[in-house]
């Protein structure tokens, strides 16, 4: 981990997601499942901690599907295992709002189906973004200048850090 350019430490990393969990299960009392849609890799690691912070606060059932696409030249994008999604809430998660173009793609294979919902949640987000999306749960926002990038380093399942560069 790069402790000049640290923005998030693991602990602060574990805070935040018990946050978005407790206002996912806010945003979405009343409902009887959701579907947290994990993009590869940290993304998918991100949606199994928010899951297991989850059962402690949700009542219903949570699924989590893998979503995995080339983030330089998202053409193809592949929904595992495949899953029923219509009338579902759908939570589509990542690790970096960069510039908003994987989570805009990533939300493609979700229109073939007729989700009751769909929201979005970052562990990190940047304040530059160069595509329309903006993120429903956000562990932290942070101003950046167009040629600096974040990078959330995971290990072992776990979210490690993130720093800036």
């Amino acid at each position: 981990m790069r402790s000049e350019n640290l923005i998030l430490t693991r602990d602060v990393a574990e805070k935040k997601m018990q946050r978005m969990a407790y206002e996912i299960a806010e945003q979405n009392a009343g409902e009887n499942s959701l579907v947290l849609a994990g993009i590869k890799e940290s993304g998918f690691i991100i949606a199994g901690k928010i899951k297991s912070l989850l059962a402690e606060v949700f009542p219903g059932s949570v699924t989590i599907i893998a979503i995995t696409l080339d983030k330089k030249n998202p053409t193809e994008i592949n929904i595992s295992p495949a899953t029923e999604l219509n009338n579902k809430v759908v939570i589509l998660v990542d690790d970096v709002a960069n510039s908003g173009k994987t989570l805009l793609y990533a939300l493609k294979p979700f229109l073939a189906y007729h989700p009751k919902k769909i929201q979005t949640l970052v562990l990190v987000e940047r304040t530059h973004k160069m595509f329309p999306v903006t993120s429903d749960y956000v562990g932290l926002s942070v101003a950046t200048t167009l040629q600096e990038n974040i990078i959330v380093e995971v290990s072992n399942g776990e979210v490690t850090g993130a720093w800036m560069e």
